[in-house]
């Protein structure tokens, strides 16, 4: 009993420190990583269509991580293999950035850091499902967040001075801060997995180049099929997240032409401040997820999404509405990336929790490919304060269905206990 408890905290301790080590250690190359279109079109002179291309492609190519993080269902063996393998494949060609000119290929490096990045999600909450009990996982994925999104809020300061202070230099910022990123790897390499001989060394059947295209979204279906308290999740998740999502285009051309902002003021709002308010509320969310049902606890985070766009608009009054709109959102953004994560491992309970993590994967993809699109549409169409509105209604529709399974999920156990 003993050995079994030690053997036990061993496994926490160690999945915990690599959990945030991993979150410290990406920091200066996530800061840099998310300068990157601005650079594209500041020093490289990239066209329109390559900026819209590197917009489209950070949901979109969760389509394409669908099939890396199917390596791993139902394959603990490939655990740790899976989130060392992407991260010296996703940082690899960030080491060429000093040598090469082709808007392209820094688009295409692009691609496929945040395809990998995503990716590696289901096998990250498995480890931690597997090895950190279910009252702690909160704490050490809140704590881990909100360290990377602080260091994400105070370095673009550091590496904008550095960088308007030398041409070009971001050039060598990409390697050594991708080199700094890849020391996560001997943190990784410790984490203990401890396998059932039985199920984890039988070797699966070979499947046809069809068969292995089909096999991700297969499963996810019959996953949605197999559990309708999930799917009422996904819709709910979908709801929220298309209407952050569709006013982003309008942003640009209500900032600049509607509230004519500064860089600086920009940066204020869109680092510091969003990035204060998803590092002081991260713990908040996590004490709040173990106390209420996911659904409930949803419904809370898409009521500050809704109350976002409204901040923004206040600000054509007074630009304090506009500081305190990213503080709300860099709240929101805290609870959301908590649930969006977390809730494979909750519903999966002891099941194996990477399709559940994967099919929170796959409805990001599906949503990034038309909704930008949309909402660029709109942009065009009507005031950029009307695609704004029409993001927030579908944050308020997606708290009302949220709350409504809430109420459902309630009366159930209710019913059941009776």
């Amino acid at each position: 009993m003993g050995k079994s408890t030690a053997l036990a905290g061993s496994a926490w301790q160690k999945t915990q420190a690599a959990f945030l080590w991993t979150s410290i250690l990406n920091t200066p190359f996530w800061a840099i990583f998310n300068m990157l279109p601005f650079i594209l079109y500041k020093d490289l002179h990239a066209t329109p269509l390559q900026v819209t291309a590197i917009i489209i492609l950070k949901p979109a190519v969760s389509l394409f991580a669908l099939y890396w993080s199917a390596l791993i269902e139902k394959r603990k063996d490939r655990l740790k293999s899976n989130l060392i393998w992407a991260r010296v494949l996703s940082h690899l060609p960030f080491f060429f950035f000093p040598f090469i000119d082709n808007p392209w290929l820094f688009i295409a490096s692009f691609g496929l850091y945040m395809m990998l990045s995503r990716g590696t999600v289901p096998a990250w909450m498995e480890i931690l499902k597997l090895n950190i009990p279910t009252v702690s996982r909160e704490k050490v994925f809140a704590y881990g967040s909100a360290l990377g999104y602080l260091g994400a809020a105070i370095v673009p300061f550091t590496l904008g001075g550095l960088m308007d202070s030398y041409q070009e230099s971001w050039r060598w910022i990409f390697p050594v801060t991708a080199l700094i990123s890849l020391g996560a790897i001997l943190f990784k390499n410790r984490i203990p997995i401890q396998l059932d001989p039985i199920v984890d060394n039988k070797t699966p059947p070979a499947l046809s180049l069809k068969q292995e295209l089909l096999k991700p979204w297969q499963s996810a279906w019959e996953l949605i099929c197999r559990r309708p308290d999930f799917a009422r999740y996904q819709l709910g998740f979908m709801l929220g997240g298309s209407g952050l999502i569709v006013m982003q285009p309008a942003l640009p051309v209500f900032f600049m032409d509607g509230l004519n902002l500064s860089y600086t003021e920009l940066a204020v709002a869109l680092t510091l401040c969003k990035g204060a308010g998803f590092a002081v509320t991260s713990s908040v969310w996590a004490r709040l997820l173990s106390r209420i049902d996911i659904y409930r606890f949803n419904s809370y985070v898409t009521l500050l999404a809704f109350i976002f766009p409204l901040c923004l608009l206040a600000a054509q009054v007074n630009l304090i509405w506009l500081y305190g709109g990213y503080l709300l959102y860099g709240m929101m953004q805290a609870g959301s990336e908590m649930s969006w994560n977390l809730s494979g491992p909750l519903f999966a309970k002891d099941e194996d929790s990477s399709v559940y993590s994967s099919v929170n994967v796959l409805t990001v993809g599906i949503r990034g490919c038309f909704v930008p699109a949309i909402g660029s549409l709109l942009a065009y169409q009507v005031h950029a304060s009307g695609v704004m509105l029409l993001g927030g209604a579908l944050c308020l529709l997606s708290t009302y269905f949220m709350g409504k399974y809430s109420r459902q999920l309630k009366t159930a156990s209710t019913t059941s206990i009776a």
